[in-house]
């Protein structure tokens, strides 16, 4: 890739790209070839697996849950090693007894707006449950682990490449000294880049004979807003002073920041 996050044109593949090229503050950039974003990798064709062999890739984080692995396995790379470290699912852990992630969802929503005051502040929850819980946070922590001992690229993903992933890349960035408004543009490339999939899958959800208030939680989800990763910086910005701050209280230490700008930094 030779354009700044330029989405991959990889069959199977949604809202994958590379983060070489984001900027830091101090005029440094990423490295092209070392860090890759995804959104799912299921029923993958040959041809888009063999384009993902030649990126050497050595480690693929999955963050997904256990359903929805189960629900959409994961298409095997040769050569790569995989990590389930799921965080959290699109709903709370409490109600993972459902059968489908859909179900689950449906129990959630019946909810949502009467505890979070909007189907959006639900979204906003969700994102700070997950760097607040302590299994979470333990997860974030391994991940980190896997950035600083990767010496090819590493590839992380969850189902679409927005939510989680955004956290993670976010806190990445972060440590690596890109400003929040780079942070931004990057989460808001995974709108750009998923509009026309979203487009029919919104006009599909719109006609089918569903309740509505599951229909507004799953609008909510579908395409990032600014508004829950801008909430969520501030929330930890609220708590630890800073996102660096934050990511210290995982256990990453500055010797470890150190190797990830020595990495991951040109």
């Amino acid at each position: 890739m030779n354009m700044l996050n330029e989405l991959m044109e990889l069959k199977g593949t949604k809202n994958i790209r590379d983060l070489g090229g984001i900027p830091t503050t101090d005029g440094k950039r990423l490295k092209h070839g070392k860090i890759i974003r995804s959104g799912r990798l299921s029923k993958l064709p040959p041809e888009t697996v063999d384009a993902l062999k030649k990126l050497n890739i050595d480690n693929i984080v999955d963050l997904r849950s256990k359903r929805e692995i189960a629900e959409h396995p994961p298409t095997v790379l040769p050569g790569a090693s995989y990590h389930y470290l799921s965080l959290i699912p699109t709903a709370y852990p409490e109600l993972t007894t459902a059968k489908h992630m859909s179900t689950e969802m449906y129990k959630q929503c019946k909810h949502a707006k009467k505890k979070f005051g909007s189907y959006e502040g639900y979204m906003c929850s969700m994102y700070n449950y997950i760097v607040t819980d302590e299994e979470s946070r333990k997860k974030l922590k391994s991940v980190f682990d896997l950035f600083c001992a990767e010496e090819n690229c590493i590839l992380y993903h969850c189902n679409s490449g927005t939510d989680r992933t955004g956290i993670i890349t976010m806190l990445l960035l972060s440590v690596l000294g890109v400003s929040e408004d780079e942070i931004m543009k990057d989460y808001m490339l995974s709108h750009r880049y998923q509009r026309r999939r979203r487009y029919w899958q919104r006009f599909a959800l719109i006609i089918a004979p569903i309740d509505i208030r599951f229909k507004r939680i799953l609008f909510a989800q579908m395409l990032p807003k600014p508004q829950y990763m801008r909430q969520l910086m501030e929330n930890i910005k609220n708590e630890y002073g800073s996102i660096d701050a934050y990511v210290a209280s995982l256990g990453v230490t500055a010797g470890e920041i150190r190797i990830l700008k020595d990495k991951y930094l040109e």
